[in-house]
């Protein structure tokens, strides 16, 4: 299958030079003398952290505190339930073109804005000027999550590895911000499997601030895909949920849904993870399909 699969590639390799030699020609911001050194076939993991409980935590909820999350955090919960297609996943990644930023399907050059990543997220609090700069110093997890509870640090210890973090505390305002926390270490940065990276708790410090996290979203994905382009192999480690769920809304074609995207109670998060998808698609399959997009096929606007 796997040979199948290089010489799947094998078009868009030379779609890829092409775009890169006639760039270069008309002036871009490629360096003199650059060489692409890319892989003709990624071997990209898209293993993901067990969202189960976190997902049970949620159904557990009422409608009130749902919808506190909802006016502090966005539409983040709908990525616990958005199943990652491990072979359209794969299938993409060949795509990826390090040199733009940009995946290159074709004819068809597309990459995901902070616009759109903004409108999917749909984060009522942040500040689409103010972006995320990283402290000098990081407190440590546990550090981050006593200031979040308000609780001791033997309190916290005892809970970490626990639903009890989120359960059982007595404020239901610091049970949606260690949620969210969550979601943020284990969907939106799973750097490192089961685990909440300390960086993480950094950025999610400054969401009360207004500070926006989609650039930074939007970086951790570019990098992972630039690594494992470059290197032939690797774990992404970036959003898959949301790259795929923006992958799948510039191909949904509905009738008179332009009115639903300026609708204050629209959630085109919500929409898409309500919409069926097939999961029998090869990998070779979704190589064809995306070698031979039009744009025609494209829906040429923000989700």
């Amino acid at each position: 299958m796997e040979k199948r699969f290089l010489d799947k590639v094998e078009d868009n390799a030379a779609v890829r030079m092409w775009a890169e030699t006639i760039w270069k020609e008309k002036g871009d911001s490629l360096a003199e003398g650059y060489v692409s050194e890319l892989w003709d076939f990624t071997r990209i993991s898209v293993i993901q952290n067990d969202l189960r409980e976190m997902k049970e935590l949620w159904d557990q909820w009422d409608d009130e505190t749902k919808q506190m999350f909802y006016c502090d955090y966005g539409d983040l919960p709908y990525l616990l339930s958005v199943k990652v297609d491990k072979h359209l996943f794969r299938a993409l990644a060949q795509f990826w073109n390090p040199a733009y930023s940009c995946f290159t399907f074709g004819k068809v050059d597309l990459v995901p804005t902070v616009e759109e990543y903004t409108t999917l997220l749909r984060c009522p609090k942040i500040q689409v000027d103010k972006d995320y700069s990283r402290a000098a110093s990081v407190p440590t997890l546990l550090k981050k999550l006593m200031n979040i509870t308000g609780m001791s640090e033997q309190w916290v210890a005892s809970r970490i590895q626990q639903k009890d973090l989120v359960l059982v505390h007595p404020d239901v305002k610091k049970r949606v911000d260690v949620f969210a926390l969550g979601i943020y270490g284990l969907v939106i940065f799973p750097r490192a499997l089961g685990h909440i990276d300390e960086a993480v708790s950094d950025l999610f410090d400054r969401l009360s601030k207004g500070v926006t996290p989609i650039p930074t979203i939007l970086a951790e994905t570019f990098r992972s895909l630039s690594a494992c382009r470059r290197v032939g192999e690797g774990r992404f480690i970036g959003c898959a949920q949301l790259l795929l769920v923006w992958f799948h809304s510039h191909f949904w074609k509905v009738e008179n849904v332009s009115y639903q995207v300026f609708s204050e109670n629209y959630s085109p998060l919500k929409e898409q993870v309500a919409t069926p998808r097939r999961d029998d698609i090869t990998e070779e399959k979704w190589m064809t399909i995306l070698q031979n997009l039009q744009e025609d096929d494209v829906e040429w606007k923000a989700p």
